[in-house]
């Protein structure tokens, strides 16, 4: 097993790498979300559309989380 990457070739320590990653995999999600939103409408789904709403909602939450960690931290 080879040691993660510690900033040295991408020049982002691991922590900040793992905060983007966290950060862009929740807005990738949101948007995912919307097209299984209008999947679920237009079969007459709303029980489903609502649970994917909800998650959506999860993951807006999640992307505004790592957005205000990330101006937090790199602004310091």
């Amino acid at each position: 097993m080879t040691a993660g990457e510690t900033g040295h070739v991408t020049g982002t320590a691991d922590k900040h790498y793992n905060l983007i990653w966290f950060t862009e995999k929740c807005l990738n999600n949101a948007l995912r979300l919307a097209t299984y939103v209008q999947d679920a409408e237009r079969q007459g789904d709303t029980e489903l559309a609502d649970f994917f709403r909800k998650a959506q909602a999860d993951s807006r939450k999640g992307a505004d989380l790592g957005k205000q960690m990330l101006r937090k931290r790199l602004s310091a």
